[in-house]
């Protein structure tokens, strides 16, 4: 691919793929959640900008923590179309405590079910319910 100095690349589903470490389906599945956009081109044929690929390694990173590609989706929701390093960092500093709660609350009821009560009892108390 022909790259001009000074303007942005633009790649290929393929290209995303590869550089993120996922199958093509992959991509486009993220895509139809709004974790990563495309332009079309004339022969409407989808392009990423270079920041595909970190956000969809940042999608994965956060699935393994629990997150679903609806709520990764709203954590990218504010990030620019070439983000900086602080706003990557302010990813990583929501993405932190958002685990963090997780883990919270997992241990929360990890107690319950250890604490010898009834399993129908403990759904009953639960909170969240």
């Amino acid at each position: 691919m022909t790259v001009l100095a000074g303007s942005p690349r633009s790649l290929s589903v393929g290209e995303v793929a590869v550089d993120s470490g996922v199958a093509p389906s992959a991509v486009r599945f993220y895509e139809s959640h709004g974790v990563i956009t495309a332009v079309r081109t004339a022969g409407n044929q989808r392009r990423f900008d270079e920041s595909a690929a970190c956000r969809i390694q940042v999608a994965k990173l956060a699935q393994r923590a629990g997150l679903s590609v609806r709520e990764i989706a709203a954590l990218f929701a504010d990030l620019s179309a070439d983000p900086t390093p602080d706003e990557w960092a302010g990813v990583a500093h929501r993405l932190v405590a958002e685990v963090e709660e997780r883990v919270r609350n997992l241990k929360a009821q990890l107690a319950a079910l250890e604490s010898g009560t009834r399993l129908c009892e403990i759904g009953q108390n639960d909170p969240a319910r």
